[in-house]
């Protein structure tokens, strides 16, 4: 595994856990934004697959991991404000972002709100309205869409190992998907004292990210506004390792409604989740390459 650093970012609210996988000298940094009930461990088998090529960042988004002290209000809007601290932070005047999942939709708010601050996107698996679901309550499509994921918040475990069981069963990261890095971002997660362990991530962040991101037309559609070239990464398994998010007709849509849209690729034998934290690393890693390379 490469080596992580991390910081603290102060931002609104108190301080974001920043980690860090440094490159070789002289490559450009990019942004990355988790999903909406990760943290940025997620990113670790795409830092290892760019292999130095780039400096990867990667905040725990507030509500989560190491920044789940930061309080409320909640919200993508929120989001992007960390991530354009982040830039100024690192004095980056224009960078590239990537986003997995909700992230892609915090990573397309970012660059149509301050389009003069970011010079290229990838969003893997997000970013892109969800069709069905503007009308349906909040929670009801959490619990749809995300399945066990967002059950587990409400849950306690006695220990480690029973956290690591309890997602030893999750259709896309169980069985014959588990590896070190897996369990790496398994055991991140998990804060607390046996027998009360429970996942570090806020339901009432993921409450309000999920709000906006449903219900906020500036942000369910922000891909709309990008001025930047857009790169898509999608997974032809979803969630639960079953129908993709984003089907053919999604797929099919964006190719004469967003000019910006310059690449669109299905990462073959993937699923939502090992899209990053799996086989699909590579992939990402090589169209990060891509979009730093514009």
């Amino acid at each position: 595994m490469r080596p992580l650093d991390t910081f603290a970012l102060p931002v609104t609210g108190g301080e974001l856990h920043v980690g860090v996988w440094p490159g070789r000298r002289g490559a450009p940094t990019v942004i990355a934004a988790h999903g909406i009930t990760a943290n940025h461990v997620s990113f670790g088998e795409v830092a290892n697959a760019l292999d130095g090529d780039a400096t990867l960042v990667a905040p725990d988004l507030r509500g989560r991991g190491r920044s789940n002290r930061i309080p409320g209000p909640f919200g993508i809007t929120a989001h992007a404000d960390d991530m354009i601290r982040l830039l100024d932070h690192l004095g980056i005047e224009r960078g590239a972002l990537v986003g997995h999942s909700m992230g892609g939709w915090v990573a397309a708010y970012t660059a149509a709100k301050h389009p003069d601050r970011v010079s290229g996107l990838l969003l893997v698996d997000g970013g892109l309205a969800l069709s069905g679901t503007a009308d349906l309550p909040v929670d009801d499509v959490l619990q749809a869409v995300l399945g066990p994921s967002i059950a587990r918040l409400s849950m306690t475990f006695a220990d480690g190992e029973a956290y690591r069981d309890f997602w030893k069963q999750h259709p896309a990261v169980g069985a014959s998907y588990w590896t070190e890095l897996i369990e790496r971002y398994v055991d991140y997660d998990l804060e607390g004292e046996p027998p009360d362990c429970r996942s570090s991530v806020s339901i009432e962040a993921v409450r309000g990210d999920a709000t906006e991101q449903l219900t906020m037309p500036a942000v369910r559609d922000a891909i709309e506004a990008v001025q930047c070239p857009v790169a898509l990464l999608f997974a032809p398994r979803g969630l639960l390792d079953g129908p993709p998010l984003y089907g053919d007709d999604a797929r099919a849509a964006l190719r004469s409604a967003w000019p910006t849209v310059v690449e669109e690729t299905v990462v073959p034998d993937t699923n939502h989740f090992t899209i990053v934290l799996g086989s699909g690393a590579p992939a990402v890693a090589d169209a990060i390459r891509r979009t730093i390379s514009r």
